[in-house]
């Protein structure tokens, strides 16, 4: 199932799902244990999630679980991001080193590679004309 999820992904969710994939690296290499961080960054995403769902939603229209999930998520990882980062020398988004830079990056392409190795790997139905 994941296999065909990422198969068929849109270019706009795989752009998101690169987002990801850097903030997870970036994290890694900046991770601070202080709780203070972690629960500012989730009550923030509590605050704005639920605004941006509200803002969302339609009358009559129940929205994915994916999408209600990334609109609390978003929040969470750019309160957390710009948390990490502070006073880093950090460039915009980007880290002042080479290694945690290219490592962002290589977390990015693997995001690309698996899912082009996905597109090869899983079988469409046929197509009737």
């Amino acid at each position: 199932m994941i296999f065909r999820y990422f198969a068929q992904l849109s270019r706009s969710k795989l752009v998101l799902w690169c987002y990801f994939a850097w903030y997870l690296a970036i994290v890694s290499q900046n991770f601070d244990p202080s709780l203070l961080l972690w629960v500012s960054s989730l009550a923030i995403a509590v605050v704005i999630g639920l605004a941006l769902n509200l803002s969302t939603r339609q009358k009559g229209h129940r929205p994915e679980g994916w999408v209600v999930f990334r609109l609390f998520l978003m929040p969470f990882c750019v309160s957390s991001y710009s948390a990490l980062i502070k006073g880093k020398g950090f460039i915009l988004l980007f880290p002042p080193d080479a290694h945690t830079f290219f490592f962002g990056l290589l977390a990015c392409a693997a995001v690309v590679v698996f899912h082009f190795a996905c597109r090869l790997t899983v079988r469409r139905p046929a197509t009737r004309f």
